[in-house]
């Protein structure tokens, strides 16, 4: 996150946001944010959602997520907002919202769906 500017602005027990400011370096052809970006947003976002959920002696793997775009990422910042929809001492299930903050509202343009494996007493996997 740090790569891309990205900055932790909320940590609560099951949710967690990510704000970004716009950068002509995060766009794709057309000048928005790029779907990578999106999805890293999201999916960092509800990985450290199920952070909160887990002991601190275990760690995650993502095995899983599904995004949908469903507006172009133009505005001037843009927040990911992750929460653990079904915690599980073995798989964790997340959702997540992205959205583009500029002139008036917040509109939504992302969402996510993503899986966690719970590792516990793995080598190379520290919590």
């Amino acid at each position: 996150m740090d790569m891309i500017g990205a900055e932790l602005t909320r940590i609560s027990h099951g949710v967690v946001e990510i704000e970004l400011s716009f950068d002509q370096k995060l766009t794709q052809q057309h000048g928005i944010l790029h779907a990578g970006v999106i999805a890293a947003g999201l999916e960092t976002a509800c990985t450290y959602a199920a952070y909160t959920m887990i002991d601190t002696d275990a760690s995650l793997l993502t095995i899983e997520f599904k995004v949908n775009l469903m507006a172009p990422g133009r505005g001037g910042r843009f927040l990911f907002r992750g929460e653990v929809t079904k915690p599980g001492s073995n798989i964790i299930v997340t959702d997540g919202r992205g959205y583009a903050i500029g002139d008036g509202p917040a509109k939504l343009i992302a969402s996510m769906s993503g899986t966690c494996m719970v590792l516990r007493d793995r080598e190379g996997f520290a919590g």
